[in-house]
């Protein structure tokens, strides 16, 4: 299930020549009647903004947030190109907008991969004339597949809410930090939302899923997660709107986590009893984003201290005689005292791990969902190539 499951959108990925060895790498979501739809859009906070980040941005409120299409490539940032990568991401929109017969900012746009490469531009305009020509009601999975870039499988949801559905499609491996990820991400639904409504969902369906999702700590240029609403199945509950949303961010942010470049582990980090949901948060990430902490989840080791330490370098209201860590059902440590269960080990070979860290400060509460750090992470990362 995809995101042409929702009625009254198609979709189509192809292989245009921007990845070596053919691999799909172009995709087009689109209205199916090239209707405008509402459209809304949460981006990268990163100032090193890339080109379709910023021309994705100008066509929303241009339009007052409508859109018609979104345009999506992989192998290839197009970021820290300047003007010229300015320039190719509105010709990609503009391209677009020609083979569906709609205005340019109706169309918005995407793009992942390598940072500081030009877009080979004569390939993506094959690529879009042929992406326009193959939309199809079926063709979210080939989209799916045409953003990947680590990934090594394509990341779909589809969500029946009550009268209404959310379909969507994403990808992102690594590089995945708040706010939000490195990732990209396109929903729709059928439900009827005027454009702040839609933002509204979008806001809070992102808030506790992709942007609590992080692998290293590192925020890319390109981040973007889109929605459209062509209002198909009528007007909906906002709250309905909103829940069905933050379900499919969750579906895709946990596909995300999954399939982190490397990563033996995806651990749920939730820390409560903070003096403010704020500190709890700041202690979740630190702790998140801490390497040796990553790499005793890899060899399977609940060394709690390293935990402790990172919670108390967090700089948030702590004090080691409340603290308490938890993996799971297991304990091992509370007030002030390790514990060894003797059931952990077997905890500790499972994919998911559940932590729970107590600090008995207050009322403060955050998630985080993170990976491990593994061998085949840095082997991933040593180079461009």
């Amino acid at each position: 299930m995809s995101v042409t499951d929702v009625p009254g959108f198609a979709a189509a990925g192809v292989a245009c020549g921007i990845k070596p060895g053919g691999q799909p790498d172009l995709a087009i979501v689109a209205t199916a009647a090239g209707a405008a739809a509402s459209a809304a859009g949460v981006f990268t906070s990163n100032k090193m903004t890339a080109a379709p980040v910023l021309v994705c941005q100008e066509h929303l409120a241009a339009t007052g947030g409508r859109a018609a299409a979104v345009v999506l490539n992989s192998g290839n940032a197009n970021a820290a190109t300047g003007a010229q990568g300015m320039a190719d991401a509105r010709r990609m929109c503009q391209e677009t907008a020609a083979a569906l017969g709609v205005p340019a900012e109706h169309v918005l746009v995407c793009s992942t991969g390598l940072i500081g490469y030009p877009l080979p531009m004569g390939k993506v305009s094959d690529g879009i004339a042929a992406a326009a020509q193959s939309l199809d009601p079926r063709g979210g999975p080939h989209a799916a597949q045409a953003i990947m870039t680590t990934d090594t499988v394509p990341k779909q949801v589809f969500v029946a809410a009550e009268g209404f559905t959310v379909g969507g499609i994403a990808k992102g491996a690594a590089m995945l930090e708040p706010n939000m990820a490195t990732m990209l991400a396109v929903l729709a639904t059928d439900a009827a939302a005027d454009p702040d409504a839609l933002q509204t969902a979008l806001r809070a369906g992102v808030a506790n899923t992709f942007n609590a999702l992080t692998v290293d700590g590192a925020e890319s240029t390109n981040d973007t997660v889109l929605i459209l609403a062509n209002g198909q199945a009528g007007p909906v509950d906002a709250d309905a709107l909103i829940r069905a949303v933050a379900d499919a961010c969750e579906s895709l942010a946990l596909q995300m986590a999954d399939d982190a470049e490397g990563s033996t582990k995806t651990v749920f980090l939730r820390v409560t009893g903070a003096a403010s949901d704020a500190e709890a948060a700041k202690a979740a990430r630190d702790t998140a984003n801490c390497q040796l902490v990553k790499c005793s989840w890899y060899g399977q080791d609940p060394y709690w201290g390293r935990i402790a330490s990172e919670m108390g370098a967090a700089g948030v209201a702590f004090d080691p005689a409340t603290l308490t860590i938890a993996y799971g059902p297991h304990v091992v440590y509370q007030h002030g005292e390790p514990a060894h269960p003797p059931e952990l080990a077997q905890y500790m070979t499972g994919r998911r791990l559940d932590l729970h860290v107590d600090l008995g400060m207050g009322d403060g509460a955050a998630r985080i969902i993170t990976t491990d750090l593994t061998h085949a992470y840095i082997d991933e990362n040593m180079g461009t190539s």
